[in-house]
């Protein structure tokens, strides 16, 4: 069974090499593609005030945190939940970076994020299928018809959520975890999701682009077409 746990974090500010810190950790998790609602979500006192433009963009503030838990109280928990997963990061240097800083500051902790689980890049995947174009997260969410509505501010649990939906639509084209897996026929929805994920990742690390599925009488019609413009069309090769 395939694991992965989606992630993304928020932070004081840009710069962990000036100090700043992650307040907030959400993850969601996948089991063979599938939501399992087994989520972590923490949010941390970073003993630090928070950039003013950091506020603006995730709404956290100073006050919010005062009582909440530092990261070296919760770190062996998170660890835990993260240990053989397959992390999926947007932008991964940026959260990593600050998640190995964080751990850094642990005293007589040594682990680093990569020596627990693998990495896989989401923002160098959309670069790869969609060179050229912009590949933030909103942007992935109109190319893929992904509601994110609820994004007024970046929250690290809603942005995981989504970001999880724009991984699968990317890589299988199930552009939705919110299934009722109660009814059979989700069930085979996502089964046959997973079952091509694998052909047609194949074809777009191979083409560059994304597959497309032609119904058998456009492709009856189109060789109609062909047929007329004669033998020496550039098209029939």
């Amino acid at each position: 069974m395939t694991r992965q746990v989606v992630l993304d974090t928020e932070t004081t500010g840009l710069e962990p090499e000036q100090g700043h810190r992650v307040i907030e950790i959400g993850c969601v998790e996948l089991l063979d593609r599938r939501l399992t609602r087994n989520n972590f979500h923490r949010h941390f006192n970073p003993e630090r005030k928070i950039d003013a433009g950091a506020v603006d963009v995730h709404g956290i503030t100073d006050r919010f945190l005062a009582d909440k838990p530092r990261f070296g109280e919760v770190y062996e928990e998170l660890l835990e939940y993260l240990r053989g997963a397959e992390l999926i990061i947007h932008n991964a240097p940026f959260d990593v970076g600050f998640l190995n800083r964080e751990l850094a500051r642990v005293e007589g902790v040594k682990a680093r994020i990569d020596e627990y689980c693998e990495v896989l890049d989401s923002l160098q995947l959309a670069r790869r299928l969609h060179p050229g174009q912009k590949n933030s997260l909103d942007a992935l969410c109109k190319r893929y018809g992904i509601d994110n509505s609820q994004r007024i501010h970046h929250g690290a649990l809603l942005d995981a959520e989504i970001l999880a939906d724009v991984y699968l639509a990317m890589t299988g084209g199930q552009t939705s975890l919110r299934l009722d897996f109660d009814n059979p026929s989700a069930r085979v929805a996502v089964a046959a999701s997973s079952d091509r994920a694998p052909r047609e990742r194949a074809r777009r690390e191979r083409f560059g682009v994304s597959p497309v599925r032609v119904a058998a009488e456009d492709e009856s019609a189109h060789r109609e077409w062909l047929s007329r413009l004669g033998e020496k069309a550039v098209w029939r090769d």
